[in-house]
């Protein structure tokens, strides 16, 4: 928003803001790997024809990719398999991010077809955290948070099916919202029993820029399959408006995995600790969900999977080749193969039952607060997806504490909370009832103001660790 002012103001010039961008991209993407195809020609012209009274006129911007297309850049969703798909339209979210006046830059990488919670796909190699060389960005939304995080952009597009928002967000030191489902149209991409779980927005260094943009991007379009009812006043309103003492339940154990990490422990604790500060009433509560979420949410995924390869294969005319996926990838294949019109109905059942014993904890809490990951950043490499036998026990650890909020509708959001003892970032999550992003964004607003935290871009990059 600050350098949106100084464009309308005459302070800054959007091309320049787009050279300096591109300039940034050039130097620090070799060594991240977050922007994986750029539309630089297209972002200059863009740049030059920007209305300078936009509400982001002259932002530099990138998009994570899938889902939201952009006309003439190619949309992989880190496959190798849907490599040399181009759409010949902006998507609706895309125009939507144009008329705010966001200089549209580049592309940033996912894990294939956003199936892992960290950013270490085959087809273009893994994308590596600012704050050390050698840990994972989070996923699926890493590429988008290594950009930001390292300064490239200000600001990214990111969509969150289990965690892609919040996770990456809280591994780079970003504030991540995953907003209600139904909130932002994902047209033209089919939503109801494809994309059941997932909702895009943007990761941000502040709470302010991103409820500016939900402002901005929120709303149906004719035939959206959901559609959730309007604010009564803006979200960037919200974060002024006094909340008075709220009811506010913190987790006391994982929601499905073993304990937390101490670290991630104490982060909750400093902000539960802050909000208590505040005059907010903290009680440990732990929401009333069973454990099947990633059970339930695995099988959603990889009949959506299914389809989505099936569909590419289709479009090529030819069968699936052993080296056009990756091996879980491949193992999601052929666990949506197994699967029944009726396995499907079940699924979707039981999302809609975890999702209404997450909401009756609303009736008694107004907002949720657990760690965003129950363990620390990991090294590169942990998640290893040609290594299916030894990924599986693991494949949900980054998720699990993000992903209920997914099946339930819920919108919920990471706020940077400190560091773990290797220097990286480590995040907490905020949950409101249904519809309540006002709830989110205010307590995030107050957490951000009671523990600020840093908003410069992390660069020169840590090295490894490790090494």
């Amino acid at each position: 928003m600050e350098i949106a002012a100084a464009v309308r103001s005459g302070a800054a010039d959007p091309v320049e803001l787009a050279e300096d961008a591109i300039g940034r991209i050039e130097e620090r993407n070799p060594e991240i790997n977050a922007v994986i195809a750029t539309c630089f020609d297209v972002a200059l012209d863009s740049a030059r024809n920007v209305d300078r009274d936009a509400p982001f006129a002259g932002v530099p911007f990138v998009v994570k990719d899938c889902r939201v297309r952009l006309a003439g850049v190619p949309e992989t969703w880190g496959s190798k398999l849907l490599a040399g798909a181009v759409p010949d339209e902006d998507s609706e979210l895309a125009k939507r991010y144009r008329a705010a006046g966001f200089v549209i830059l580049g592309v940033t990488n996912m894990p294939e077809m956003g199936k892992m919670a960290t950013t270490e796909p085959a087809a273009y190699g893994p994308t590596h955290n600012p704050y050390d060389l050698g840990k994972s960005s989070g996923g699926s939304s890493g590429g988008t948070a290594a950009a930001v995080a390292s300064g490239m952009v200000p600001i990214g597009h990111g969509n969150d099916g289990g965690g892609s928002i919040r996770v990456p967000s809280a591994a780079c030191g970003l504030f991540g919202l995953k907003p209600s489902r139904g909130r932002v149209t994902g047209h033209p991409a089919p939503t109801m029993m494809s994309y059941p779980m997932g909702i895009d927005h943007v990761l941000t260094r502040s709470v302010r820029d991103s409820a500016h943009v939900l402002d901005l991007t929120a709303g149906p379009v004719p035939g959206d399959p959901y559609e959730i009812s309007s604010p009564t006043a803006s979200w960037l309103s919200s974060l002024e408006t006094e909340t008075g003492p709220l009811r506010i339940g913190v987790a006391g154990r994982s929601i499905e995995g073993p304990a937390f990490d101490p670290m991630c422990a104490e982060a909750l604790e400093r902000a539960a600790g802050c909000l208590e500060g505040i005059g907010h009433h903290v009680e440990v509560a732990d929401l009333p969900v069973e454990p099947g979420v990633m059970v339930t949410m695995g099988a959603l995924m990889a009949t959506a999977a299914k389809v989505m390869i099936d569909d590419r294969l289709a479009e090529l005319g030819r069968g699936l080749q052993d080296d056009d996926i990756e091996p879980f990838t491949r193992y999601m294949y052929d666990l949506g193969a197994g699967f029944d019109g009726a396995d499907v109905i079940r699924g979707l059942q039981a999302a809609e039952l975890i999702g209404r014993r997450a909401a009756t904890y609303f009736s008694r809490f107004d907002v949720f607060l657990s760690p965003t990951t129950r363990t620390v950043v990991p090294e590169l490499g942990v998640y290893d997806t040609s290594n299916v036998e030894e990924l599986l026990p693991i494949a949900g650890t980054l998720a699990s504490e993000t992903s209920v909020f997914n099946v339930g509708g819920q919108p919920a959001a990471s706020v940077p909370m400190g560091y773990d003892e290797a220097g990286v970032p480590l995040g907490v999550q905020v949950a409101a009832p249904f519809g309540r992003e006002d709830l989110v964004l205010a307590v995030s607003r107050q957490l951000e103001e009671a523990a600020p935290w840093s908003t410069a871009a992390m660069w020169p990059a840590r090295p490894s660790s490790s090494s």
